[in-house]
């Protein structure tokens, strides 16, 4: 009796033992998953560096976008001390942007029938020219207000041909597969430029003037340049010349018609490219007055300035990076709920006369613009067919980038007349109100996506 309790004892010690061994191995199991998941999560956020075109055009476009960043900087402060007036802040950005506005659908035309490589290497060139003009004139001290009018116009114009091949090339570089990511990756390429080159442009220019940051932004458009060059145009995802090529019927205004009436006829494009293109008139260039921001409410310096933009980079290279690694659309609901958070922090900013507050919440900022246009980018690129995708990237570039020469004066005016403050938070309210709107606009973009994923299963 006493052996059969001790047997018994012992064979439940036995099963206690193997079930402890068994909630280990299961926690161990479980462990393992989780750091293989999150291990390939951080190898899908460069899942598009894989294709050597998009790594040579990638990393040329970093060293070139820094550069730009860092003349960007030096050219509203440049402004400022010829003219001593936010409102010539307005039109400068008016005049660099203009053309977009008038020109860009012409730019997805030539996205779609041209090759785009040929195309971007052309406009990187004239870009770059432009640049070693404006060196030219700060370095002799031949410049007047009237020349950075002009040259700002001249590269609006190089730019409006260049966006939209730019961003309807990236698919061509990677393919379907990795075009999330890719656009991902591109976000934050341009936001790493952006925390590097306000930040070191700041300190230039109170350590050498501002000379010397356009003579950067020349020599930076040599990398991209090159990676230009080097593409396999063999290697690429898709061909230009075939898809390009109009047919007899196929004129200029029949062309942009196709591309306009796709749009009206895909509710989740033209909800998108709405709400895009009133946030970017009224909320996202707030740039224009951020150096007034900077000197008049927050009292820092030139290196303060920068420092405020690079904070704004921050955050967005931080959300990018985010969208990098989730490679997948985003859902409808998430473009909207991202616009609205930047909305009331844009507001929340333009209140705050705390530089540390500052350089926090236009982090933040950063992060929501760049959750809701990356975000819009993807979900354009994804739902537009490879034939259109200029054309439609074109009519993203029209109201993401053409609206701000009006935003500019709009911002500007306001600035110019009740200070940055107000202008900023106008431009918050007004783009929360397009958000709101576009939420309860929502129901037949997202019948749309239902159907359309209906049809491909």
């Amino acid at each position: 009796m006493i052996q059969s309790s001790i047997t018994q004892q012992k064979e439940l010690e036995g099963q206690g033992i193997t079930q402890k061994v068994r909630e280990v191995e299961e926690a161990t199991e479980r462990t393992v998953i989780e750091v293989e998941r999150k291990a390939r999560r951080r190898l899908r956020t460069f899942d598009a560096l894989k294709h050597r075109n998009f790594r040579l055009f990638w990393f040329g476009q970093l060293v070139s976008l820094i550069g730009t960043w860092m003349q960007t900087i030096g050219q509203e402060w440049l402004v400022l001390q010829l003219t001593h007036s936010p409102l010539a802040l307005g039109i400068v950005g008016a005049l660099q942007f203009l053309p977009i506005m008038l020109f860009a659908l012409f730019g997805g035309l030539v996205a779609d029938r041209l090759p785009k490589r040929r195309v971007l290497l052309f406009t990187q060139s004239f870009a770059m020219l432009q640049a070693a003009v404006m060196a030219i004139l700060v370095t002799t001290g031949h410049i007047q207000i009237w020349h950075v009018y002009i040259l700002a116009f001249l590269l609006g114009c190089t730019n409006a041909i260049d966006m939209p091949s730019r961003q309807s090339f990236i698919s061509e570089l990677v393919g379907r597969d990795d075009l999330a990511n890719a656009i991902g990756l591109n976000s934050s390429l341009f936001n790493m430029a952006r925390i590097v080159g306000p930040g070191l442009g700041g300190l230039l220019i109170a350590w050498f003037g501002t000379s010397f940051l356009f003579v950067i932004n020349a020599v930076s458009f040599v990398p991209v340049i090159t990676g230009l060059a080097l593409i396999d145009i063999s290697r690429l995802y898709a061909s230009p010349r075939r898809q390009a090529q109009p047919t007899s019927a196929q004129g200029t205004l029949k062309s942009l018609r196709e591309g306009l009436s796709y749009i009206k006829q895909t509710p989740i494009v033209l909800l998108t490219i709405a709400v895009v293109g009133a946030v970017s008139l009224f909320g996202i260039n707030f740039n224009v007055v951020l150096p007034l921001f900077a000197t008049t409410i927050l009292k820092v310096g030139p290196s303060g300035y920068g420092f405020l933009s690079s904070c704004y980079g921050i955050g967005s290279l931080v959300a990018a990076l985010w969208i990098a690694s989730r490679g997948k659309r985003p859902p409808l609901k998430q473009i909207l709920l991202a616009c609205i958070a930047f909305s009331v922090l844009e507001m929340v900013f333009s209140l705050s006369n705390l530089p540390a507050l500052s350089f926090v919440l236009i982090a933040l900022v950063g992060a929501t613009q760049i959750s809701f246009s990356a975000a819009a980018n993807t979900t354009l690129q994804t739902m537009t067919p490879d034939h259109l995708r200029g054309r439609i990237m074109s009519v993203y570039t029209l109201v993401f980038v053409g609206s701000i020469p009006i935003g500019n004066l709009f911002t500007g005016g306001l600035a110019n007349t009740f200070g940055a403050s107000v202008s900023l938070l106008a431009g918050g309210a007004i783009s929360l109100i397009a958000a709101i709107i576009g939420w309860f606009k929502r129901a037949p973009a997202e019948q749309y996506l239902e159907q359309s994923r209906t049809v491909r299963s």
